[in-house]
């Protein structure tokens, strides 16, 4: 069975970076849109980007165009982001998913999630 795996999240400074790592197991990673989503306390599930399966099309929400960046490994199942230049309303947790359908980068496509894992951004 499908399963993700979410890793690389951590507290950063302003301007910092990092990269989280999705490890898909169970699967063919590339048979499945993956997208990162990420909720903030008190605040919607949002998409952030989002990779369509056999093809290399991708969205990215208007808030981390340009700093942050979606990519796939296929031959290690893993699907990256890398986020560069992080701002404080960058902090929340954040999810990769799987969905069979995707079309839209939208929460209610995606349906397998991994655990998340924290990003804060502070100074």
């Amino acid at each position: 069975q499908l399963r993700l795996v979410e890793s690389g999240g951590g507290s950063v400074q302003p301007g910092g970076s990092l990269r989280l790592s999705c490890v898909a197991s169970g699967v063919t990673l590339d048979d499945y849109d993956i997208g990162w989503f990420r909720q903030a306390p008190g605040k919607d599930r949002e998409g952030v980007s989002c990779a369509f399966s056999h093809t290399t099309s991708t969205v990215t929400a208007g808030s981390v165009k340009g700093r942050f960046t979606i990519s796939r490994d296929n031959a290690k199942n893993t699907v990256y982001l890398r986020m560069d230049n992080l701002e404080p309303e960058d902090t929340a947790r954040y999810y990769c998913a799987a969905s069979f359908r995707g079309d839209f980068c939208r929460t209610y496509e995606y349906d397998v999630w991994g655990q998340g894992t924290q990003v804060t951004v502070s100074p």
